[in-house]
């Protein structure tokens, strides 16, 4: 077919998919296609939209380095990720929610032992964290892998810190044979995702807030168990019902209280899901 009728067009390029052996790539490639053709025909997209479009695309892809993945930060504040973890991460009750992963997760982090400081010189005010990591039978899991990082009191993660030479308010823990844990750290206060990208102008042409509420991200891992990512928020924080990547849920909102000594503390129990 050399001429094809734009009314027909969608349906050709589905065809073209037809033949991949991969079921499942077939199955979102041609779904893929529907949407975006009904996307443009919907808004009836112009060309110098797409072009404009496409620009944007590209400067996401440039800002992305080892240390910071604007595409994620992209799919965040579109809602897409806190979807994603929506339709694949659904848990029995008494399980801890997951909720988004965050632009800047680093799989190397430092390890510490059990009670040690992993904010390492990160300024802000000096916090206590101490829980439990459990299974839905209350049973504890004993040496599960409890990484932590959050952002520090200039509302900044250590990989967004020039010249700085080693990690900051990150770390790597397990949890007693009692499955407990227990780490010092700094108070978790609210920031701005980065805006000095194309997600951060999109942000402002949208008139849309870039500030988190306060959290501190937890990713708990332990054979025959699934791997759970998600935060712990503060309570009061004014930011929790605008977070611009949707991942605020009540159960994760906890209490920080102040300590006689000026310090935070913060209690939270994990429940992992067992895997299937």
């Amino acid at each position: 077919m050399a001429d094809i009728d734009l009314s027909a067009l969608t349906e050709e390029v589905v065809s073209r998919f037809d033949s991949t052996p991969d079921a499942r790539l077939r199955r979102v490639m041609q779904a893929l296609v529907r949407h975006l053709h009904a996307f443009a025909r919907d808004v009836e997209l112009t060309e110098a939209e797409w072009f404009k479009a496409i620009e944007f695309l590209t400067a996401t892809g440039q800002t992305c380095t080892p240390t910071r993945q604007e595409f994620i930060l992209l799919s965040d504040v579109l809602g897409l990720s806190m979807l994603t973890v929506g339709l694949n991460g659904s848990k029995p009750a008494g399980c801890t929610e997951p909720t988004v992963f965050g632009p800047f997760y680093v799989a190397d982090a430092p390890a510490y032992g059990d009670g040690e400081d992993v904010a390492n010189g990160a300024p802000g005010t000096p916090c206590t964290v101490r829980g439990t990591v459990r299974s839905r039978d209350g049973a504890p899991i004993a040496n599960a892998r409890i990484e932590v990082w959050q952002a520090d009191d200039e509302g900044q993660y250590d990989v967004q810190k020039q010249g700085l030479e080693h990690a900051q308010a990150r770390g790597v823990l397990h949890s007693r044979h009692d499955g407990g844990f227990h780490f010092r750290t700094i108070v978790a206060e609210p920031y701005p995702i980065p805006t000095d990208g194309p997600v951060g102008t999109l942000l402002g042409h949208t008139r849309r807030s870039p500030w988190r509420p306060a959290h501190l991200h937890f990713r708990i891992s332990a054979p025959g168990y699934q791997t759970l990512v998600t935060h712990v928020f503060r309570a009061g924080d004014e930011h929790l019902g605008t977070d611009p990547v949707f991942g605020v849920r009540e159960s994760l909102i906890a209490e920080w209280p102040r300590q006689a000594d000026g310090s935070h503390r913060l209690d939270f129990d994990f429940v992992l899901n067992p895997d299937a």
